[in-house]
C-alpha cells in the first residue's frame, strides 16, 4: 500500500479508466465517472485529460511503446501495457507534465498492481519513451490516409472515409480536431448563464464549465451547439404535434414547441428522457417506450417528425475518446428509422434526419433512398435558413464539421412528406 501512495489520485484514476475501457469494455464516460467521484476538481480535470488523450491516442502510443521498448503490446500483461500507455500519452504529447512524474508514478502503477517482476522492464521502457516518444509520434508521416490514421491515432477505415469525402486537408483538419478537448457548451432554458451567447444559434451558448447546480434545477442543459441547431432546424410550433423517434437522452425533444411525444426503446434510456423532461418543465412532452421501427397504430398523423438516428457517431469523437474504436456504421437501422417516422406524418408535414456522423453511407445515402423511391422529397430551405452550416457539396444540407465550426458534427436533411 505503500507504493500505492506515490501515485498522484489522478493518475489512479486515469489507469484504472484505460483498464476499463480496454479490458472491460466500458465506456469511457461512465468509467471516468466512477472512477474520479471523490476527486476535487482540479485532479478530476487532469484524470479526464489523462485518460481520454490515452484512450484517443492509443494507436499512436503503441506503435511507440513497440518502437522503443522492443516488445509487441498485445504480449504485455494488461496493468503494464496501461501503465506504459498512460505514461507515453504524458511523455508524447502533454507539455508542462514533469518528466520524473509521468515516469515514477507509471512505474509505481505497475508495482501496486502487483507486478514486481515487470517493474525493472516498465522503468526501462518509460525512460526510453522519454527521450524519444514525442520526437517519434511527431515524425509520422501523413501523406496517405493510413499513414494519417496512425499519426492521429484512428481505425484505418475512418481516416480513409474521410480522405475519400472529404479531401486529405479537410481530413487532416477533422482528425486533428477531434484529437482536442471539445468546447463545452449548454443551451440556456430559463434564467441567466455566464459564457458567449452564439449569435447563430438561439439559447446556444459556450461555456467555461457546466454548473451542476444550473443542470439539477434545470435552468441549463449540456448540449452541444450542434446538437441544438437540430432541434431548431425541426422547426416545431405551438399547436402542432410532432414525433421525436429516438428521443433519449432528450435535449431536442425538449426543445420543441407544441405536443411531442418521444420515443425511446431502450428502458433505462426511457427512464433517463423521463427524468430529463421533468427536469426541463417541459409539459408538452410525453415519453413512450417503443421501437421507432414499430409503433402503436394510433402514433399517426404528425406536422412533423425529428429522426436523430444512431450513427457511428464520426462527429462526436472528441467527446467520446473510446468510440472510435468501437464505432460501426448503421445504415439500415436508419433507413428502416427514416421510412417509419416518414409513414408516420401527415401529407404536408416535415421529417428532420439528422446524426451526429460524418461519413455519407449514414448521412446522404440514406436521405437519396427515400427520395428515389418517392417517399418524400427535400426541402432546399433548411440551406437558407442555416448558411453558415451549409453543407459542402449540397447546399439544401447541414452538416457541422468540427474542424470548421467548433462544435460537434452533425448531418441535417429536411424532408416533405409528398
Amino acid at each position: 500500500m505503500a507504493s500505492r501512495a506515490q501515485v498522484s489520485p489522478a493518475r489512479r484514476a486515469a489507469f484504472a479508466v484505460v483498464r476499463r475501457v480496454f479490458e472491460d469494455g466500458a465506456y469511457g464516460d461512465l468509467a471516468l465517472r466512477a472512477e474520479s467521484a471523490g476527486l476535487d476538481e482540479r485532479d478530476r480535470s487532469l484524470a479526464r485529460k489523462l485518460a481520454y488523450g490515452t484512450v484517443q491516442r492509443v494507436r499512436a502510443l503503441d506503435h511507440a511503446i513497440e518502437a522503443l521498448g522492443s516488445r509487441p503490446v498485445r504480449k504485455l500483461d494488461p496493468p503494464v501495457r496501461a501503465a506504459l500507455r498512460l505514461g507515453c500519452y504524458q511523455l508524447a504529447y502533454l507539455d508542462g507534465v514533469p518528466r520524473y512524474a509521468a515516469v515514477n508514478e507509471s512505474v509505481e502503477l505497475v508495482r501496486a498492481a502487483r507486478l514486481e517482476r515487470a517493474v525493472p522492464f516498465a522503468n526501462a521502457v518509460l525512460r526510453r519513451l522519454a527521450d524519444g516518444a514525442r520526437a517519434l509520434c511527431a515524425s509520422l508521416p501523413e501523406a496517405t490516409a493510413d499513414e494519417a490514421a496512425l499519426r492521429h491515432s484512428y481505425p484505418d477505415w475512418i481516416a480513409e472515409t474521410w480522405w475519400r469525402e472529404l479531401g486529405p486537408n479537410d481530413a487532416l483538419g477533422l482528425m486533428v480536431a477531434q484529437n482536442d478537448e471539445p468546447e463545452t457548451a449548454v443551451r440556456l432554458v430559463r434564467g441567466e448563464v455566464e459564457g458567449r451567447e452564439d449569435p447563430d444559434i438561439p439559447g446556444a451558448w459556450v461555456v467555461d464549465r457546466v454548473e451542476e447546480d444550473a443542470v439539477a434545477a434545470g435552468r441549463v442543459w449540456p448540449q452541444s451547439r450542434a446538437s441544438q441547431l437540430v432541434g431548431h432546424a425541426v422547426g416545431a410550433r405551438p399547436g402542432e404535434r410532432t414525433l421525436d423517434l429516438c428521443a433519449a437522452p432528450g435535449g431536442k425533444a425538449t426543445m420543441l414547441a407544441g405536443e411531442v411525444v418521444a420515443v425511446e426503446v431502450d428502458e433505462a434510456r426511457a427512464d433517463r428522457l423521463e427524468k430529463t423532461v421533468r427536469r426541463l418543465g417541459a409539459t408538452d412532452v410525453r415519453v413512450v417506450r417503443a421501437d421507432g421501427r414499430d409503433l402503436p397504430p394510433d402514433l399517426d398523423g404528425f406536422d412533423r417528425a425529428l429522426v436523430d438516428a444512431p450513427c457511428s457517431g464520426l462527429g462526436v469523437l472528441a467527446s467520446r475518446p473510446d468510440l472510435r474504436w468501437r464505432a460501426e456504421p448503421l445504415h439500415e437501422l436508419q433507413l428502416e428509422l427514416l421510412r417509419a417516422a416518414l409513414s408516420r406524418v401527415r401529407p404536408g408535414g416535415t421529417v428532420v434526419y439528422s446524426t451526429c456522423t460524418i461519413n455519407a453511407a449514414e448521412n446522404e445515402a440514406v436521405v437519396d433512398a427515400v427520395l428515389a423511391d418517392g417517399a418524400a422529397a427535400l426541402d432546399p430551405s433548411l440551406g437558407d435558413e442555416w448558411p453558415l452550416f451549409r453543407h459542402r457539396t449540397r447546399p439544401e444540407l447541414v452538416q457541422t464539421l468540427p474542424h470548421v465550426h467548433g462544435t460537434s458534427g452533425f448531418f441535417v436533411a429536411r424532408l416533405a412528406v409528398p
